[in-house]
C-alpha cells in the first residue's frame, strides 16, 4: 500500500460516529487536496471494514457514493442513520453532520 493509501484510511479511522468527511477532506488531511477521486477508489477496496469505517465518507453535496459492502448505499444510509447522523431526504445534512477536525 503506498504512504497515501495508509494515510487516507488512517484519517477515515478518525472520524467518529455520528459523523461524516467528505472525500476532499479525507484527501486534504491524508496530505493531497486534488486527490478526492483516490480517496473514493481507496474506499472502495477498504481491507479493514468496519475498523476503517469507509460508510463515513461522502460527497461533498452530502450525497452517498459507492458503498461495496453488502446492501449498497442503501445500507450505508442505514449504518450511518443508526450512529446518528442526520439526513435532509437523501443527503447527509452537513451542517449538522460534518466532522470538524
Amino acid at each position: 500500500m503506498t504512504s497515501f493509501g495508509q494515510k487516507v484510511y488512517d484519517v477515515t479511522r478518525k472520524i467518529p460516529k455520528g459523523k461524516v468527511a467528505t472525500y476532499g477532506q479525507v484527501a486534504r488531511l491524508a496530505g493531497n487536496p486534488r486527490a478526492a477521486r483516490a480517496v473514493g477508489m481507496l474506499m472502495a477496496v477498504n481491507p479493514d471494514a468496519p475498523n476503517t469505517p469507509c460508510h463515513r465518507v461522502v460527497a461533498v453535496d452530502g450525497s452517498l457514493h459507492g458503498y461495496s459492502g453488502e446492501g449498497g448505499i442503501s445500507e450505508k444510509k442505514k449504518m450511518l442513520l443508526a450512529e446518528g447522523v442526520v439526513f435532509k431526504r437523501d443527503k447527509v445534512d452537513l451542517s449538522s453532520s460534518l466532522w470538524v477536525n
